[in-house]
Formats: structure tokens, C-alpha cells, sequence
């Protein structure tokens, strides 16, 4: 009924070494493909600009300073810009609260 010979334990052997080549070059795939992602990001980190050391958040409206922050608050809004720190120490010279956060008059220097 079965006319198909049995393998040998070699031609399993055989065909288990073939499978696990082409899992080898998938993997081997999958680890250029990750390289390349990461060599992507890196230069994409290079290429972006340092954040700012201090930033003031506006109000809705952009006239009025509403918080002073220091570079990486995560409080500040997306109405922020980045300014020097003599920008910041003037904000807060000038009644700009400073972020209950972050609190970048205690990194200014003004309190301690």
C-alpha cells in the first residue's frame, strides 16, 4: 500500500539541517533589517537639535507667559519655546511663576 521507502536517519538529519539553514538566513535577515532600523534612528538623534535648557510656556492666547520651565519638564505644554537662561531668570525676576515640577527657579539658583 505505502510504496514510498523509508528515510534514513541521514536524509532526516539531511532535511533537518535545510530547515534550519533557511531559519538561519531569516534570522540573519531579521538581524540587518534591525540594524538598519537602529542605525536610522541613531543618525535621526544626531540630526535633531538639543533641547533647550529653559523653556516659557504662553497662554492660549501667546501673549502672556504663563510658567517658566527647566529644558525637559514633562509639564511643559506645547505652547513652550526654549529661551537662554537670562530670558528665564528675567521671566522670573518679572512674577513668571516657575513650574511646581520642575522647579527651575531652584536650578536658577534663586531658591534653594
Amino acid at each position: 500500500m505505502n510504496d514510498i521507502p523509508p528515510l534514513s536517519r541521514l536524509d532526516l538529519l539531511r532535511f533537518l539541517e535545510r530547515v534550519q539553514a533557511g531559519d538561519l538566513r531569516r534570522t540573519h535577515r531579521w538581524i540587518e533589517e534591525e540594524e538598519r532600523r537602529e542605525a536610522e534612528r541613531a543618525r535621526g538623534a544626531a540630526a535633531h537639535a538639543p533641547d533647550p535648557d529653559w523653556l516659557i510656556e504662553m497662554a492660549l492666547s501667546g501673549r502672556a507667559p504663563v510658567y517658566v520651565h527647566t529644558g525637559g519638564c514633562h509639564m511643559a505644554g506645547k505652547r513652550s519655546r526654549g529661551v537662554e537662561r537670562g530670558q528665564a531668570l528675567r521671566a522670573l525676576a518679572e512674577s513668571v511663576p516657575a513650574c511646581p515640577h520642575c522647579r527651575p527657579d531652584t536650578e536658577l539658583g534663586l531658591l534653594d
